[in-house]
C-alpha cells in the first residue's frame, strides 16, 4: 500500500474532500459501501494526505470549470500530476507543471501495474 508512506504524498482540499463523499455516497448501491464505510475511508484519506489549503483563485481555465479546483490544488500543493480518468477534461493543466495522468499510466509510472 503507498498511503501514508515516505514517499508517497496525496494532496486533499476541503472541496475535493466533499466532492468525494458526494460521488462515494450517490454510488454505494454500486460499490456495496454503507455511508459508514465512505466516512472511515474518507477519514483514512484525510489522517494520510497533505491537507491543502487554496488561497488563490483563477477560474474557470480547464474547459469544465468543474474541475478547476483540483488544478487549484495541484499547482498550490506542489503536484506534478492529477490522477484521473477524465485526462481530455485537463488539458491545459500542462502550462501550470502538472500533468493528467489516468490511474492507469500512473500505476505504471510508479511500477505499480
Amino acid at each position: 500500500m503507498l498511503l501514508g508512506r515516505a514517499d508517497f504524498e496525496i494532496a486533499l482540499s476541503v472541496p475535493l474532500v466533499i466532492e468525494y463523499e458526494d460521488v462515494a455516497k450517490r454510488m454505494t448501491s454500486v460499490t456495496g459501501l454503507p455511508d459508514e464505510d465512505v466516512d472511515d475511508i474518507l477519514d483514512y484519506l484525510c489522517s494520510v494526505a497533505h491537507l491543502q489549503e487554496i488561497h488563490f483563485l483563477w477560474r474557470p481555465v480547464l474547459n469544465d470549470p468543474r474541475d478547476d479546483h483540483v488544478l487549484e490544488l495541484a499547482v498550490e500543493s506542489g503536484c506534478k500530476r492529477v490522477v484521473t480518468h477524465n485526462v481530455k477534461d485537463f488539458a491545459g493543466a500542462e502550462r501550470f507543471g502538472v500533468t493528467p495522468v489516468t490511474p492507469g499510466e500512473f500505476l505504471r509510472s510508479i511500477g505499480g501495474a
